[in-house]
C-alpha cells in the first residue's frame, strides 16, 4: 500500500474506467498487448468493458478468410454480454453471423456494415430485433434493395441517419433505384441524415424523400448525376445537400487507408493464449469458448492490397 500511495496502481482501478482507456487503443494492442500487461488488466478485456463498440471495419477489410471474420464477430459480442451499443464490420459474411448480431442486440444503437452479404430475406427476418437502431450503414450492400430497406424502416422506429452509398461498380446493369428512394421516404419518416452517393435516382425520387423526411437537414447525393440539386435548394432551404457533382475522389469511412502503421506489409497473429501458465489462478479466463487460439489479424500500411484496388471514386463527368 505504501507503494501504491507514491506510485498510481492502474491494475486497481475499476474495470469501467480501465474500459474507458483501453478504447483508445487500437483492436491490435488491446487484444495482444494490453492482457499481457497484468491479470486484472487481461480480465477487463475479456469481459464486456472494452466492447461496447465493436469497430473491427479497418481489419475486416483486410480480411480475405470468412471464417476469421466469423470468429472475430462472435467472440467480442459473446465478451460483450450483448451491451454493445455500436457494431462496425466490413464486408460481414453470410446469414448466421448477422442473424447471431440480432440476437444480441438488445442495446445496439449504430449498426455499420458496409459492402456486407446480407440479402433481402434475412433483413426481414432480423430487423425486428433491431428495434433501437438509430444510425445505419448499409453502403455497397448489393444483395438488398428496397424491400430491406422497408423492414429497416418499419422497425426501426427511431431511425435519424442512414448511409447508403454505392460504388459506381456496384449498380452497372441496373436501371434506377427509385424504389429504394421511395421505401426511405415512406419508412424513414425521421430521419436527419441521409447519404445516398451514387444511387440511380432522379430529382422526382429526392424530392418524395424531402417531402416525406420533415426532420432531414444533411442530405448527400454526390455521383447522382440525375438529380437537380439547384431544384432541391430553392425549394428546401434548410436543408444542405452534398453533390451531386464531385470535386475530388469521394471519401467514406470504409475507403480510407487501414492503418496507422508505417511498414507497408505488417501482420500480427493472436497467438495461442499460453501467456497464463498452467496452475495460474487466472487460467480460466480464456476458457469461455471464446479465445484467440489461432485466429489471424493483419494490418497492412500503405493502402489496401490488390483485392482492394480499382475503388477510387471518379470524378464528375
Amino acid at each position: 500500500m505504501g507503494e501504491c500511495s507514491e506510485h498510481r496502481c492502474w491494475d486497481e482501478l475499476l474495470p469501467d474506467a480501465l474500459g474507458l482507456i483501453f478504447r483508445k487503443l487500437s483492436l491490435k494492442d488491446v487484444l495482444t498487448v494490453v492482457p499481457r500487461v497484468c491479470k486484472s488488466w487481461g480480465r477487463v478485456v475479456a469481459g464486456p468493458y472494452c466492447w461496447q463498440e465493436i469497430d473491427i471495419q479497418e481489419w475486416s477489410q483486410q480480411q480475405s478468410k470468412p471464417d476469421q471474420l466469423k470468429r472475430m464477430v462472435r467472440m467480442l459480442v459473446a465478451r460483450s454480454g450483448g451491451s454493445f451499443h455500436r457494431i462496425s464490420v466490413f464486408g460481414l459474411p453470410g446469414d448466421s453471423l448477422f442473424t447471431f448480431i440480432g440476437d444480441q442486440a438488445r442495446s445496439l444503437k449504430t449498426l455499420e456494415l458496409p459492402r456486407s452479404e446480407i440479402s433481402d430475406s434475412l433483413v426481414e427476418n432480423v430487423a425486428p430485433r433491431l428495434s433501437n437502431v438509430t444510425f445505419l450503414d448499409i453502403s455497397s450492400c448489393t444483395k438488398i434493395g428496397a424491400r430491406a430497406l422497408e423492414a429497416f424502416g418499419k422497425h426501426c422506429k427511431s431511425l435519424v441517419g442512414l448511409r447508403r452509398v454505392m460504388h459506381p461498380t456496384d449498380v452497372v446493369g441496373r436501371a434506377s433505384q427509385h424504389d429504394e428512394a421511395r421505401a426511405i421516404a415512406c419508412n424513414m419518416p425521421k430521419l436527419r441524415h441521409l447519404e445516398i452517393g451514387y444511387m440511380l435516382i432522379a430529382t422526382k425520387a429526392v424530392v418524395e424523400i424531402a417531402s416525406q423526411c420533415h426532420d432531414l437537414k444533411f442530405l448527400d447525393l454526390r455521383g447522382c448525376w440525375n438529380v437537380d440539386d439547384k431544384l432541391l435548394q430553392e425549394r428546401y432551404p434548410g436543408l444542405k445537400v452534398v453533390g451531386p457533382y464531385v470535386d475530388d475522389c469521394y471519401e467514406n469511412s470504409f475507403w480510407e487507408e487501414c492503418s496507422d502503421d508505417s511498414d507497408d506489409s505488417i501482420y500480427w497473429e493472436l497467438m495461442d493464449d499460453d501467456y497464463y501458465a498452467a496452475g495460474s489462478d487466472d487460467e480460466g479466463i480464456w476458457d469461455d469458448g471464446q479465445g484467440l487460439e489461432g485466429l489471424e489479424v493483419r494490418f497492412y500500411g500503405g493502402g489496401f492490397s490488390e483485392s482492394h484496388a480499382g475503388f477510387d471514386w471518379p470524378p464528375s463527368p
